[in-house]
């Protein structure tokens, strides 16, 4: 019994080796293919380059603070993959019986965005990280974030917060209220369900949640969240 179980799991690791293989194999020429064309420093200079670009000295630090702890809250200390987030997001797709999350970092997002589509698949998720091992030997973290914020979408069209600001709030983004800015901060989850001219109810639920990780993340405290929500009334 005790060789039938061992010839198994050698069996099952041989599977697994395999596998493996053949997504890194498969993502690193999904990578290639993207990244073909354009590669990933031209594409952050060309899109740094834009006109609608905003630099992260003309956006409100609330806003930063609430990406980063809404999306990301360990963005300053990870290498651009978080192993915590994605062992929560496996663990919840078991639950659910779905693939529902990715446990994407800001980082990952960032390399989505720049190359790759929504598509829910193992393969994308490899050839996304070999965009972001550039992405994290090249820049910054406040350069990734600055991109991310420039390109991630907001609904309605708008597909750079400088579109978003002025479209949702009629206002540049340095002059965003922090009610503006933690709403907007919640949008890009899901910017069809979350876009306050779609949703307004859920809008504002969205950025009720943004302002709880932020307090759990010691970004704001709860008087200065109750603060911002009466901002809305």
């Amino acid at each position: 019994m005790k060789r039938f179980l061992k010839r198994i799991f050698a069996l099952l690791l041989v599977v697994c080796l395999c596998y493996g293989a053949y997504l890194t194999t498969a993502g690193y020429m999904m990578y290639k293919e993207a990244t073909e064309s354009r590669s990933v420093t031209e594409r952050v200079t060309a899109l740094r380059r834009s006109e609608k670009y905003t630099a992260l000295d003309d956006i409100p630090d609330i806003y930063e603070d609430a990406v980063v702890a809404t999306e990301d809250r360990r963005f300053y200390k990870h290498w651009g993959v978080d192993p915590i987030s994605m062992v929560r997001a496996l663990y919840e797709n078991i639950r659910s019986g779905s693939f529902t999350q990715g446990g994407s970092t800001i980082t990952q997002q960032v390399a989505k965005n720049l190359f790759f589509s929504n598509e829910k698949s193992l393969t994308r998720k490899v050839a996304e990280l070999f965009v972001v091992y550039e992405l994290e030997d090249n820049y910054g973290k406040n350069v990734i974030l600055e991109v991310y914020i420039n390109s991630v979408y907001y609904g309605d069209g708008y597909y750079c917060i400088r579109d978003a600001s002025k479209g949702y709030f009629k206002c540049l983004p340095q002059d965003m209220t922090d009610s503006e800015c933690t709403l907007l901060a919640g949008i890009p989850n899901a910017p069809s369900v979350y876009a306050p001219t779609k949703n307004p109810e859920l809008a504002r639920k969205r950025q009720e949640h943004v302002l709880d990780c932020m307090v759990k993340n010691d970004a704001i405290t709860e008087e200065e969240k109750k603060q911002i929500l009466n901002e809305n009334e």
